[in-house]
């Protein structure tokens, strides 16, 4: 069998058998592949989170790595099992906004939907664990070499469920002559940071400031730049504006949620003399 890279990412938590048993079944189709976890702490249920860590995570593997990733409130629904072919890689989950953060970066060649039993771990998986019963045999038959095709019926790229978060948007502000870009939180990690959709191109400025919930929050390089305990803004190590407390949390600080408003203001431009 050839020898792959094949991760995992889930809201399972560590302190059940569900991760293990998943590299179980894929230790049994094929014990040599490289299996690494890029998470297992995803919020329940909390789908947006999952898309970003995928998201965030995927561009650091090497090519063809399949990445297997179940964050799937609707399991055991009508909703789709989907594997996807990208030019760099595959993905493998439930077709429910899940994966659509890695598309909208790496554009997909192919999808099918898995609904051939021959690649599954039983013909009539479990209504409540497709990561163990489709996901994982899936991800590891095509990590071994199994061609997409053979895994399911072709389905259009175009069907593909995206996970509508709201996009960044810029203004001019014309009594100031200001640029604001108005953005929202698409993530909230481990420590609490509010990491926005903004992306750090669009901060051409030298000073420049975040505004949540009508609190200015001055931008800067690193968490250190601030006296412990205070907020901060700054481009993460992901790429995106992000709202930190220094040494605190951000989220428990401001009490604010997935999709919250976020402005930020240029207030001088980087070639400005």
């Amino acid at each position: 069998m050839a020898q792959s890279c094949l991760t995992l990412l889930s809201d399972f938590g560590l302190s059940d058998g569900y991760v293990g048993t998943m590299k179980g079944t894929i230790a049994q189709i094929n014990p040599t592949l490289t299996v690494i976890d890029l998470t297992h702490q995803i919020p329940p249920q909390n789908i947006a989170a999952g898309r970003f860590c995928l998201m965030s995570a995927y561009p650091y593997f090497p090519r063809a790595t399949v990445h297997i990733a179940v964050v799937d409130p609707g399991v055991g629904s009508s909703r789709r099992a989907i594997a996807v072919e990208l030019a760099t890689g595959f993905l493998v989950g439930p077709d429910n906004g899940l994966l659509s953060g890695v598309l909208s970066q790496h554009p997909a060649i192919a999808a099918v939907e898995l609904n051939n039993p021959q690649y599954w771990r039983v013909v009539n998986p479990c209504t409540t664990f497709h990561g163990r019963d489709i996901f994982a045999p899936v991800g590891a038959q095509l990590a071994s070499g199994v061609p997409l095709a053979a895994l399911g019926t072709a389905i259009s790229l175009q069907s593909l469920v995206s996970l509508t978060l709201p996009n960044w948007t810029e203004r001019l502000n014309r009594e100031t002559s200001q640029r604001v870009i108005q953005g929202a939180i698409q993530a909230i990690d481990h420590f609490g940071n509010l990491i926005t959709n903004i992306p750090q191109e669009t901060i051409q400025a030298n000073t420049w400031s975040s505004v949540i919930q009508g609190i200015q929050i001055p931008g800067h390089n690193t968490y250190a730049d601030v006296p412990k305990g205070s907020l901060l803004a700054l481009i993460g190590s992901h790429g995106w504006v992000e709202i930190a407390k220094n040494q605190g949390n951000a989220q428990k600080h401001l009490q604010v949620e997935y999709a919250e408003k976020v402005e930020v203001f240029l207030e001088s431009r980087l070639d400005a003399s």
